[in-house]
Formats: structure tokens, sequence, C-alpha cells
């Protein structure tokens, strides 16, 4: 069994209305496209990057900063890919 990737990064929101529902589906339409698991963390609460009502229950806002945990063989793909939505402010401008 190979050994599978796990990359841990922290990232703030940048949009202003934070990870609502289009963001959250962007988010996840994006995790769905690699093979790997994605869980994303604000405080104590944890979700899993392919549920879209998991990350709403989060109630990430403008400024929050989360945690991303990516595991898998395309975690570091799927890390980058996640980077750069968050850092373009979901296209919301």
């Amino acid at each position: 069994m190979s050994q599978s990737n796990k990359v841990i990064e922290t990232m703030t929101v940048k949009n202003e209305t934070g990870i609502h529902a289009r963001p959250a589906a962007q988010l996840v339409k994006i995790i769905n496209n690699f093979d790997c698991e994605t869980y994303i963390r604000k405080g104590d609460e944890i979700a899993d990057g392919k549920s879209i009502m998991e990350l709403m229950m989060l109630a990430v806002g403008c400024g929050h900063n989360i945690e991303v945990t990516t595991e898998g063989n395309e975690a570091n793909l799927a890390m980058e890919a996640i980077k750069s939505l968050i850092s373009s402010g979901f296209k919301e401008s």
C-alpha cells in the first residue's frame, strides 16, 4: 500500500460574503475533481470539503481563517486549486 500525501494550510477568506451557498458549491465542485479527502476547519468545527451543507454550517465570514487539510493521491493538486479559488475571493469582485 502506497503512502498518501497530506497537506495542511491556513488561509484567510477575503470575499465580503464569506463561504455562503455559491462559494461552498464552488469549493465542492473543485474538490470533487481530485482523488483526495478534504476537510475545512474553523475553530473547533470541521466540515467535509465535499459537503455544501457542512461548509455552510461553518459560518465562515470575511476575514476568518480556515485550516484546509487535503489527504490522498492528489492532495497537492487539490490544495493548489483550493488556494487559488480562495485567494481570488471566489471570483466575487
